[in-house]
């Protein structure tokens, strides 16, 4: 144990209150007359008292506590300290052959407990006063959402921490027998009804969500009530992350954007389906992307014998490369190939050296406005790029062939779906006419990637607004980056040739709900602090996005969360035809690639 100066002050304090202690216990008990054999005594007794007593006080690790958070568990450590010594130093006495009247010993085992005590305690009431006269103007009012045992940690440890910013003012929760009741001090006002109520009574100006097992819905139906208040919201982490850490105000975080999703996230067993992946060459397009870069880092996972990133931007390869090799060292064999895949000769080059045996094809154009500028820009890397990879797959015997396509692709509206279905209807051509087994995974926006609304609207935020939505009624399918890679490593693994597998998303999540919840978890005023511009729908874009070309179009699989369309039949020959001659003579103009895309898609509009 380091002995630094609060410890020896309290080492020296200790010695005083022994050495004064056992004295005071002699005039007490007789009454300021001490007999003069006792007088005699002193000397000796006074170093065996104090060796006895601050070497059971260092057993009992009074000199190792941080005492400004004392509490009765501390006291009674006290307690117990001052009964060993004592009885240590009658023991050591009675060896020595000196004895004293019990009632002396007994006084100064009183006087030791009191005054070593309240040595320590005085720490912890000098820290309450100076936070109730001083710190407490400085503190944050707080409201706890949720009086349970992890609300009940977190208001005790905001009370006793005085560096905790938070001041717990009123707590809410929906169990009624807890109202007009207090948890640690704090007043239970009512249920979630009670919220913006209690945030004008209160002078709220955070909320604290302290609900870890909440369910999703739960979670959704909190923030919409909370997102009329002008409070920034924290919450709790989950469930499992409080297992093995403990609860703390220090492990609190603002809502995540998870959060706004109307069902709880996917968790798909990757251990059980990744058996396709385990010593295979497996080859992720647009690799360094925010799914391609997360289907590496969970393939990684699983010992490819080779992971092949291909990317066209150096830099996006380059930082996944830096973190997997960090993060697995040696075990992993990592390839980086910064390449096109509208090139077909160096496509061909890449099987061939390498002989991928299982591909993710992730690379795209994704950008709905910008590809309404740049139609044949989207036609030859969404498509003729795809057509590429199908065409070498096929060549060169690889087992497994995963494709991303997105909700726009159902009935597209735009450019960049319009490339992304006439890529489904490839995999279902090449799946006829190839042993590889070939199928595409559809799902919509994913939360946080590249170019996507969240972090659009976190920079507008942060640059003071406006806030720029298209369309107040407008919705989007929302999953996370974790669950988009996990569902096309699980239709890889289910795949049999041909799926266009589609995940149940929950239902869609309005753009405009987002925005105000962004602007209020930063502190501001939607509307006030920051303006919200409706900016109209632009070139491309559907008020409503959809995962199914037929309502009724889809079959179940034995995962409650994904489902296979079902498929139609289509004139494939034709459609090829047309793909080949657009790709042998080019296209130019937007009227050139949109004609060609009607051709194919008759319900592109």
């Amino acid at each position: 144990m380091k002995w630094n100066g609060k410890k020896v002050l309290f080492f020296i304090g200790d010695l005083i209150i022994l050495n004064i202690g056992i004295c005071a216990a002699f005039f007490i008990r007789f009454e300021g007359s001490i007999p003069a054999k006792y007088i005699d005594l002193f000397p000796k007794l006074l170093v065996i008292i104090s060796l006895a007593n601050v070497s059971c006080f260092y057993v009992c690790e009074l000199y190792k506590k941080l005492w400004r958070y004392a509490s009765i568990g501390e006291l009674v450590q006290i307690l117990l300290a001052t009964v060993t010594g004592a009885f240590m130093s009658l023991l050591i006495e009675l060896a020595l052959d000196i004895y004293l009247p019990k009632s002396v010993l007994l006084i100064f085992w009183l006087i030791t407990f009191v005054f070593v005590g309240a040595l320590r305690i005085s720490i912890r009431f000098k820290n309450d006063i100076k936070k109730y006269l001083f710190e407490d103007h400085y503190k944050k009012n707080t409201m706890i959402i949720g009086a349970g045992e992890a609300g009940s940690i977190i208001i005790k440890e905001m009370k006793s921490n005085i560096n905790c910013k938070y001041k717990p003012v009123a707590a809410i929760d929906d169990d009624k027998k807890k109202h007009k009741t207090k948890i640690n001090g704090v007043p239970i006002i009512g249920g979630r009804d009670k919220i913006l109520w209690a945030v004008k009574k209160f002078g709220i100006e955070e909320i604290i969500v302290t609900m870890p097992s909440v369910q999703k819905k739960e979670m959704q139906i909190i923030i919409n009530v909370c997102k009329n208040s002008r409070c920034k919201v924290k919450v709790l982490p989950e469930v499992f992350g409080l297992m093995g850490e403990g609860v703390s105000f220090k492990k609190l975080r603002g809502f995540n954007i998870e959060d706004l999703l109307s069902r709880n996230e996917i968790c798909i067993n990757t251990e059980e389906i990744s058996h396709y992946i385990e010593n295979e060459v497996v080859m992720v397009t647009g690799g360094g992307g925010s799914i391609g870069s997360e289907l590496s880092r969970q393939i990684a996972r699983f010992r490819p014998s080779k992971l092949l990133i291909l990317d066209f931007y150096e830099n996006s390869a380059f930082d996944i490369n830096n973190e997997l090799v960090k993060k697995h060292d040696k075990d992993l064999d990592i390839k980086i190939i910064i390449a096109s895949i509208r090139e077909k000769e160096k496509m061909e080059y890449i099987f061939d050296t390498y002989k991928p045996t299982v591909v993710f094809h992730a690379a795209a154009h994704k950008h709905v406005p910008l590809m309404e500028g740049n139609p044949d820009e989207a036609v030859k890397n969404n498509i003729f790029g795809t057509l590429n990879l199908l065409e070498c797959a096929d060549k060169y015997s690889c087992k497994k062939f995963v494709f991303i396509s997105t909700d726009k692709a159902v009935n597209p509206a735009c450019i960049m779906g319009a490339t992304k279905r006439v890529s489904e209807i490839l995999i279902r051509y090449m799946n006829k006419k190839s042993s590889t087994i070939f199928s595409a995974v559809r799902f919509g926006n994913v939360l946080g990637s590249n170019g996507s609304v969240v972090p659009l609207f976190k920079k507008q935020i942060e640059e003071g607004g406006p806030v720029t939505v298209t369309h107040p009624d407008t919705t989007r399918y929302f999953m996370t980056i974790s669950e988009a890679a996990s569902l096309v490593i699980q239709a890889g693994a289910m795949a049999s040739g041909g799926e266009i597998f589609v995940l149940d998303m929950g239902k869609p999540v309005k753009i405009l709900d987002l925005a105000n919840i962004m602007i209020s978890q930063a502190g501001m005023r939607p509307g006030e602090d920051i303006e919200i511009e409706f900016t109209g729908l632009r070139p491309g874009e559907k008020l409503h996005e959809e995962l199914l070309m037929f309502k009724d179009g889809i079959n179940i699989t034995k995962n409650n969360n994904i489902f296979i369309e079902k498929q139609y039949d289509l004139d494939f020959a034709a459609i090829i035809e047309e793909i080949n001659k657009a790709r042998n003579n080019g296209l130019i103009g937007i009227n050139e690639v949109k004609d060609f895309l009607k051709k194919i898609i008759p319900d592109y509009k």
